[in-house]
């Protein structure tokens, strides 16, 4: 069965099957071939009741909300602020693509939108400021991968949804280290320019007070992360209220600034009803699949085959980190997280190990998918929005490499020190 279901995904993901259909003709096809009784039918009851989940109606909030930041200009000028602090650091504006996306990430919960917004407000200025364009790029790429791993993050959700632990918990595990995660890439940022003066730029000069006006502009993504995170951790709300709150927060910045066009909010309504409807589908069609493997005993068969390799939970972990490295070469992200979860959760529980603390070492695995080529996403999100610096692909490529070690690095320092995830939820608790 292991086989079998290994052999129709790869077969199905090389042939370029949209996510959620390859995953519905997975599960119909085990049912066909394994199941003792019709399993098809069970489809409708199946769909409805995981979809009507309450926690799940964040995710169009969160979305909607990156939207309205994204088109009322928030971000721009969020990076401006930014860099008026940190520009004086070996890599200069590297360090601000990374402050700049660790913010947003903090507003957006979206990977590609974070990495797609701050490189399209970066990347003119890499030529002008005579940045070596590898690691520039790299940076970019690496940060919006923090997306989906510092609250509130969309992924995180349906996570919480696929293995059934509490989205409030995986937010508080997933804060520390998220920032510790964006001080390793200024840590390698700073490092390799000290090595390799030739990658760094130009460094613009700020004085005081320009660092003090641009605090009035980061003041609009710290305010909604008080009003989102804030009120999760504070126990004022669930997180899908907090993403309720985030949209309003959002639109009442937006309008109080007066750059969110009508026009605006209608495309930022589109391109959220496009998002969620491409979620949605994969996460149903993955309830589904679940349901199956459950049924004919595909899970059990696999968690089995597992422990019974007789190796230590450490190996366990490790076995598992590098099945992912691995996946993250062929798979998209969240097709990637969608179809393994039911299956790597079990596995991850019995050999002892938190799913809360897991589900933040999985965030980091999935980022290292959106930078790992040739199916990374970020990486041509980020070649998209070159525009007047044009270049090979394989510069987003080799620069996105030393990030994708501090992340390897991130995960054996949470398996060597659990407690920086596991410390805020046990406190809150």
């Amino acid at each position: 069965m292991i086989a079998v279901a290994a052999i129709i995904l790869a077969v199905l993901v090389a042939l370029a099957v949209p996510v959620a259909a390859a995953l519905g003709i997975l599960a119909v096809a085990l049912s066909e071939l394994y199941a003792f009784f019709p399993l098809l039918p069970a489809l409708g009851e199946t769909l409805w009741s995981n979809s009507t989940e309450f926690v799940l109606v964040a995710v169009p909030m969160f979305i909607l909300m990156g939207e309205i930041l994204l088109r009322a200009g928030i971000a721009e000028d969020m990076y401006r602020g930014v860099d008026s602090w940190v520009n004086r650091v070996p890599g200069g504006l590297m360090h601000t693509n990374i402050a700049s996306c660790t913010l947003f990430a903090a507003t957006s919960g979206s990977s590609v939108a974070t990495a797609a917004t701050i490189g399209t407000i970066s990347i003119p200025n890499m030529k002008r400021m005579n940045y070596g364009p590898s690691l520039y790029l790299g940076s970019i790429a690496a940060g919006g991968t923090l997306g989906i791993l510092i609250p509130p993050s969309v992924n995180m959700i349906l996570y919480g949804v696929l293995a059934e632990v509490s989205v409030t918990q995986l937010y508080l595990a997933a804060l520390i280290p998220g920032v510790l995660l964006a001080v390793l890439f200024s840590v390698a940022i700073a490092v390799f320019c000290i090595v390799r003066p030739d990658l760094d730029g130009e460094h613009a000069d700020a004085d005081w007070s320009a660092r003090f006006r641009g605090l009035r502009a980061l003041a609009a993504p710290v305010l909604l992360f008080l009003v989102v995170v804030g009120s999760i951790y504070a126990g004022w709300a669930t997180p899908t209220e907090a993403a309720a709150l985030g949209v309003v927060a959002s639109l009442i910045l937006a309008l109080s600034r007066r750059r969110l066009s009508w026009p605006d909010f209608l495309a930022a309504l589109e391109g959220t009803m496009r998002t969620t409807s491409m979620v949605v589908l994969i996460v149903t069609a993955a309830f589904f699949l679940n349901f199956v493997m459950v049924s004919i005993g595909l899970t059990s068969a696999i968690t089995s085959a597992m422990t019974g390799l007789d190796i230590s939970p450490f190996m366990a972990m490790v076995i598992i980190v590098c099945v992912y490295l691995v996946l993250g070469c062929f798979m998209e992200t969240l097709s990637l997280m969608v179809a393994t979860t039911p299956i790597v959760t079990p596995i991850v529980a019995s050999f002892g190990y938190d799913l809360v603390w897991f589900g933040v070492v999985f965030m980091i695995l999935i980022e290292a998918a959106l930078i790992t080529p040739p199916i990374g996403v970020n990486l041509f999100v980020v070649q998209s929005v070159r525009g007047g610096a044009p270049g090979p692909i394989r510069q987003v490529m080799l620069g996105s490499l030393p990030f994708l070690i501090m992340m390897v690095a991130m995960v054996f320092i949470l398996i060597a020190v659990p407690g920086l995830a596991t410390w805020l939820p046990r406190i809150a608790m």
